[in-house]
């Protein structure tokens, strides 16, 4: 059985997913530090006005010198800002009219309105709900260790051979990955800016659907 090692994600791109959706086990990292820029605590949608990334602001606990005793689990999420609302308006604005966002408002809404006090479990509550959507049913563990290894490839004894891809999604500067192809789907401002690829699976989701797991 194929095994996919993953960074947490805020409403993750649809690379993320489709790893989730094609490997029959995902690790979900659970014992990392915090890296700043990632896609654990932002995501990227596409606007009127092109893209925009969302990010949820946090507070970071004091590094460790070891990494096992999980700063990753450890990242409180900030009230600053009133990001929650800026989040909300910025998904009604942007996917207001598109073909789905009507079907699922009510599903996502809950998130910008209840409060979470670690982003490591409200990323993992999204995850689950966004599966539940998407229809896909992935078994998704959190690592109980931080996962070292070199590459592309994690060589564990308790699960195997492990690909690891915390390095290949990322905002910036990813790794190469041959098994993605980011395919185009309708988005509603495409004629305006073409296709913009790799988007958060909020983007896929509105405007396709539940066609939506075609694509992944």
């Amino acid at each position: 059985m194929s095994i996919a090692l993953l960074s947490s994600a805020y409403f993750g791109p649809v690379q993320w997913y489709q790893k989730l959706y094609r490997h029959g086990i995902a690790l979900v990292e659970h014992h990392d530090s915090f890296i700043k820029q990632t896609f654990r605590n932002r995501c990227v949608i596409a606007t009127a006005n092109g893209s925009q990334i969302l990010t949820v602001p946090v507070s970071v606990p004091p590094v460790s010198p070891q990494r096992a005793k999980g700063e990753g689990s450890g990242v409180r999420i900030s009230d600053h800002g009133n990001w929650r609302h800026i989040h909300w308006n910025a998904l009604v604005s942007a996917y207001g009219d598109s073909p789905f966002f009507v079907y699922y408002a009510d599903d996502i809404r809950p998130f910008f309105e209840k409060r979470h006090t670690y982003l490591y479990d409200f990323n993992m509550e999204i995850t689950l709900k966004m599966c539940e959507l998407l229809d896909i049913h992935p078994d998704i563990r959190p690592t109980d260790r931080y996962m070292t290894g070199e590459g592309r490839a994690v060589d564990d004894r308790e699960h195997g051979e492990i690909a690891d891809f915390r390095d290949v999604i990322r905002p910036k500067h990813p790794l190469p990955d041959p098994s993605f192809v980011p395919q185009p789907y309708y988005q509603v401002y495409r004629q305006r800016h073409g296709f913009l690829p790799n988007l958060s699976i909020l983007d896929l989701l509105f405007n396709m659907g539940n066609e939506s797991v075609l694509y992944l």
